[in-house]
This record gives structure tokens, sequence and C-alpha cells, in this order.
């Protein structure tokens, strides 16, 4: 059986290797290696034109929106809060295309932190633009359990509640047009977002699973490319 193709997106940031300084496209390697662990091969899918991301989706078996940035306030109709970090309105753009692009077209989607953040954000939700407790110190995940919802996609992929991986301080307010909430913390925040009957697979998770061991969602990604369930 053939290894699918799986797309991710990425940062567009200043970075240094060697005597370089320089702007790059990257992404944590924990991102390529999940998909890679998971049986896909891993495409890097660096911010472009939105009016070329259906034609770069079409070529994909699956797709990844990484987490990153917060999602501009505007986009949802808010005003910046204090504590909300500056845009990276190329990336927005893009991203809301490669997610647009995705649904129309049925290619599985799976977005990661900021990746379910900008699914609720491009179907109408709003976010809450800050929340405490779900971080650890700068630079450093913390874990706290999740309780899926029996019944979901998440919950067939998840059946039980787990500890995960998660660096975050915005979360879901207004759940977008057709979502459902599959997961939540015990503080309530809702920590998957699911688009029950899509053609093929939309599901999001506030965690970062590329920062931990359990590969359990992107082996779901992996398999609806193969037109599996989670359960097969």
């Amino acid at each position: 059986m053939s290894q699918p193709l799986i797309g991710i997106s990425t940062y567009q940031e200043e970075a240094r290797w060697g005597v370089w300084s320089l702007p790059a496209a990257l992404v944590p390697a924990g991102y390529p290696k999940l998909v890679q662990r998971s049986g896909g091969l891993a495409a890097l899918l660096p911010p472009g034109d939105p009016a070329t991301a259906a034609a770069a989706v079409a070529r994909l078996d699956g797709l990844v929106i990484a987490g990153g940035a917060d999602v501009q306030p505007a986009r949802y109709g808010a005003e910046p809060h204090p504590r909300t970090g500056p845009p990276a309105l190329d990336r927005d753009a893009w991203e809301l295309a490669l997610i647009e692009a995705a649904l129309a077209g049925g290619v599985p989607l799976l977005g990661i932190c900021r990746g379910l953040q900008l699914l609720n954000v491009a179907l109408g939700g709003s976010l809450i633009q800050h929340l405490d407790g779900h971080a650890g110190a700068p630079g450093v995940f913390e874990q706290h359990e999740i309780k899926p919802v029996p019944g979901t996609l998440l919950g067939r992929t998840l059946p039980e509640p787990v500890a995960v991986p998660t660096y975050h301080h915005q979360a879901v307010d207004r759940i977008g047009r057709g979502l459902l909430a599959s997961a939540y913390a015990e503080d309530g925040t809702i920590e998957a977002l699911e688009l029950p009957g899509a053609y093929g697979f939309a599901l999001a998770v506030q965690w970062h699973p590329e920062a931990g061991e359990d590969t359990r969602v992107m082996d779901a990604l992996v398999a609806a490319t193969r037109g599996a369930s989670p359960t097969e």
C-alpha cells in the first residue's frame, strides 16, 4: 500500500542557522515525525497565495493545519485582547484557504491547536482570547487530561480519558457552523472539534499530539486517506 502524502502548514519566521539569519518556512520537527510514525509522507506547505491553495490541496491525500500564532481577532469580529499576540496575516489567509479547499474537496483534515481555532473561525465561530492553566512555563508543554465525547469521531479514536501535551492560551468560544465539540478539559474548555457528515475526515484538537507519544489522532487521519474509519 502506498504511503499517503500529508501536507503540513508552516510558519514564516526569521531563523538562524550556520552563518545565516533569513526568513524561513519552518515547523517543529515533531509534526513531520508524527506523520511518518503514522505511515504517511510529510510535505511542508509554506504560506503562499491563497488563490493557489485549492491546487495545492488537490495534490494531497491529507492536510494538517499546525499550531502557532494567535488568529487575528478581526477574523471573528473582535477587538484584540491585551494578551493576544501579533497576527500572522499571511498565514491566516493561506491556512483559511487551505481549510476551505480541504472541506470543499473532501480531503481529510486535522487541525492542531491554532488549527482547531482557525477551523472554528473559518466556519463562523469565535475564540476566547486568553485563559490560564493550559500552558507551562514559556516554551514548556503542560499536561492535562481531556475527556472525549462517546460516539464521536474523536471518541472512537480515543475511547478513554487521556493526558495530553498542551500549550495554548486561547480556545473556542462560539462554535462554528456544523461543528461538534468532541472532547473537553476538566475546566470545560473545548479540546476537540469535528465536522459530522463531512466527506472524508475533519477533526481538530486543541492539544499537541506532535509533542507526545500517542499517535492515534494522526493514525486516524492517515487511515481516513485510505478510506478507513478509526475503528478499522
